[in-house]
Order: C-alpha cells, then sequence, then structure tokens
C-alpha cells in the first residue's frame, strides 16, 4: 500500500485532498497528531517516510519543505504558486499535448493555480495550433467563488455580521500583478500578459474563466477552435461542451464539488468567448493534484475523484 503524506492538510486544499482520499484502498495516509503538525522534525520524518507527498503550504513554507526531503523516491505535488515556472519541475496539467509523460518521468509535480487552470485550458492549444498568435493582446476575465480565497475568507463570507459589500461580486488583483500571470504567460507560450480581471463572488465554489476574442485577430473560426479542443481534449478530465445550461446563460457554480472542467465557445462571427468552468477547489486545486497523483502511480486519471 502507498504511503501519502499531506503536509498543510488543515487548509481548504489539503482538506478536499483529505475528503477524496479517504475512501482509498490503495492509500495510507500519514497523520500526524495535531501537537506536532507544524513540528519541522515531524514533518520531515513523515516526508521521507511517504510515497507522495502533497504540499498545501504558503509558498515560503513550500520551498523549505522541499529542503527536508532525503529521500529521492519521495515524489512531491506543490499546491503553491512557488514551483510553477521553477527548474526541474513539471506542470501538473496533464492535458496539455505531452505533459502525461513529463509528469510520470518527474518527481516534482507543480499544481496549477486555479484561475490558470482555466486560462491554459482555453488558450494554449489554440497558440500551439496557430490560432492565436503568441504575441497576442488577451483579456481574462475569471469569476471565482470565494472558497478559493481560504479559511480566512471563508470566515468572512460567512460571518455572521459581514460585511454588505461581500453580497455583490468584487474585483481584485487591480494592480495587475496576480501570482498565476506568470505561469499563465510561460505555460501557454505567450509573449505578452493578459489583462486579468479575477472576481470573488458570493458563492462557495465554482469557478468561470472566460477570454473574449475578436475574430478579426484569429487565424480560424470559432468552429476551427471548436474543432481544435474536440481534438486536443480526447482524454483527460477536460472536454468541450456545445450546451450552455439551458437558458442562453453559463454559471460559474454549474460544475461545484466536481473535480472535471467543461469549456465552452460561443459567440458569432467578429466576437468570440472562449469558457472554462469548473471547481476552484476541484480542477483547480485538490481535484487537479489527485489526478497528478493518479498519473504517478499508473492508477485510472480520476479514481477517488467526482467527475
Amino acid at each position: 500500500m502507498l504511503k501519502v503524506f499531506i503536509d498543510g492538510s488543515a487548509g481548504t486544499t489539503g482538506l478536499r485532498i483529505v475528503d477524496r482520499l479517504m475512501g482509498r484502498e490503495d492509500i495510507s495516509l500519514i497523520k500526524l497528531p495535531e501537537e506536532v503538525r507544524k513540528d519541522t522534525k515531524a514533518r520531515k520524518e513523515a516526508i521521507n517516510s511517504a510515497d507522495v507527498v502533497f504540499l498545501c503550504l504558503p509558498d515560503a513554507a513550500a520551498i523549505e519543505a522541499v529542503t527536508l526531503v532525503e529521500n529521492d523516491k519521495v515524489k512531491i505535488i506543490d499546491t503553491s504558486t512557488a514551483h510553477r515556472t521553477a527548474d526541474g519541475w513539471t506542470y501538473g496539467f496533464p492535458e496539455l499535448k505531452g505533459q502525461r509523460e513529463r509528469i510520470v518521468a518527474s518527481k516534482r509535480i507543480a499544481n496549477p493555480g486555479c484561475h490558470a487552470s482555466g486560462f491554459v485550458a482555453l488558450v494554449a492549444p489554440l497558440v500551439q495550433a496557430g490560432v492565436i498568435n503568441s504575441s497576442a493582446r488577451l483579456s481574462c476575465f475569471s469569476l471565482t467563488g470565494y472558497s478559493g480565497g481560504g479559511k480566512k475568507m471563508i470566515a468572512d463570507y460567512e460571518s455572521a455580521d459581514r460585511s454588505p459589500l461581500l453580497s455583490a461580486p468584487r474585483q481584485y488583483g487591480l494592480t495587475q500583478q496576480h501570482k498565476h500571470l506568470k505561469e499563465m504567460v510561460y505555460v501557454c507560450g505567450l509573449e505578452k500578459a493578459p489583462a486579468f480581471c479575477p472576481i470573488v463572488g458570493d458563492f462557495y465554489s465554482g469557478m468561470e474563466v472566460t477570454v473574449p476574442l475578436f475574430a478579426a485577430d484569429l487565424k480560424g473560426s470559432a468552429e476551427d477552435i471548436k474543432s481544435v479542443y474536440t481534438e486536443y481534449y480526447s482524454n483527460g478530465l477536460v472536454r468541450l461542451s456545445l450546451e450552455d445550461d439551458g437558458d442562453g446563460m453559463l454559471s460559474a457554480a454549474a460544475l461545484s464539488g466536481r473535480d472535471d472542467m467543461v469549456i465552452n465557445v460561443n459567440g458569432n462571427d467578429e466576437r468570440i468567448l472562449l469558457t472554462a468552468r469548473f471547481d476552484n477547489l476541484g480542477k483547480g486545486a485538490s481535484g487537479a493534484a489527485i489526478q497528478n497523483m493518479n498519473i504517478l502511480l499508473g492508477a485510472d486519471e480520476a479514481e477517488g475523484l467526482i467527475i
């Protein structure tokens, strides 16, 4: 039986991973008593006795955790921002062309950011196919549930005496320096960062990432884009949908509680909307981390996931 340790199991990402793994008969979870959960010596011992370690920590703590590894057989899946564009680390979005093979061969997997997952899913295949030029100036609108902000934001939104401002969507990342931009540019092969508009809404989980395009700026049509996606996402946890929610709308909460992703192509002959919907804690975090673990272990990618 394979041993798995979750360093940072008390956070929102770690808790979802624990929840998904609890029913697995092929995995034994290494658990630390609460009193030593943050003790460096105890964590080091747990890390080096595991086959797979999930790092569900802030960036600095994740970097420090990697220095504790002495067992060269340990495989690390880091859910923080720290290693997503770092040398020696493999970007954990297996649906990208050739990425599964890279993940299988790696011992250091950097789990994608939630906003970045949607953007990468929509843009990377089109850049690779030549539909979008690498020098294109893109924009991205991304709506997320408040669980993406972690325990403090969850507490703020669920407080009985919360601010009335939380009842309406709130835009953030106003300086255009959001931490996911670096991987969005790097992984998609873009020359310029997109104008990025992340917004948190008054709902627990779910995410809707939209990239608007002008047809005149593309080498191809909306139908060509659909063809690229159909071929590109022939397996994995990302799929193209040709339908809306039945009322001419796309809800950001449509895949809440799930671990897969659905992408849509809408618009007309002049303006096209590319949309990715998923759960910010699912394919945007914990679900993606478990998918990467399954690939590393040679298991079915969807084992233990909700799709």
